[in-house]
């Protein structure tokens, strides 16, 4: 995975990340006894390798191809496994998937997705929480939850569209 500072949106070693990312889901898995199996992994490692966001039949595809199944469910639960363990996230407005640059159970994360190539950057939601949830006291609402995504233009759609 980049540093968690770290521009997704420019040229980087999209291989590293992936070898870092699964190298933490490994870590992690064996820490807190869970199962990473052969097809969680490659699940994993499909949304590790472009930091883009993909739908499950997207992945499903990729999966059938290289023989690790090709029934619907079988990529589903690999994601909710994936989910529920912070290593992916769910985007609500693309119905997709992205892996977490900082895998937590938990974690509050706002999206920056292009809407072109759809790369997809995670920065903490942190930031912007609290004014959230100060709006929503204000207007006698309790926040259980926040989904952030904001869409535009990553500087390499942003400067094809501009040539």
């Amino acid at each position: 995975m980049p540093p968690a500072n770290s521009n997704i949106f420019e040229h980087h070693d999209h291989r590293r990340c992936a070898l870092g990312g699964m190298s933490e889901a490994r870590e992690h898995c064996r820490r807190a006894g869970l199962r990473l199996t052969a097809v969680r992994a490659r699940v994993l490692e499909i949304l590790l390798e472009s930091h883009r966001a993909l739908g499950a039949y997207d992945i499903l595809e990729r999966l059938a191809a290289e023989g690790l199944g090709s029934q619907p469910p079988v990529v589903y639960r690999a994601l909710e496994f994936l989910a529920a363990h912070g290593f992916v996230h769910r985007l609500e407005r693309l119905n997709a998937f992205t892996a977490c640059a900082v895998p937590q159970p938990g974690h509050e994360a706002a999206f920056l997705i292009c809407q072109s190539c759809r790369k997809v950057a995670e920065t903490p939601l942190a930031g912007i929480a609290a004014g959230i949830d100060q709006q929503a006291a204000a207007l006698g609402f309790e926040v259980r939850s926040r989904v952030v995504e904001i869409t535009g233009l990553c500087t390499t759609c942003r400067d094809r569209e501009a040539a």
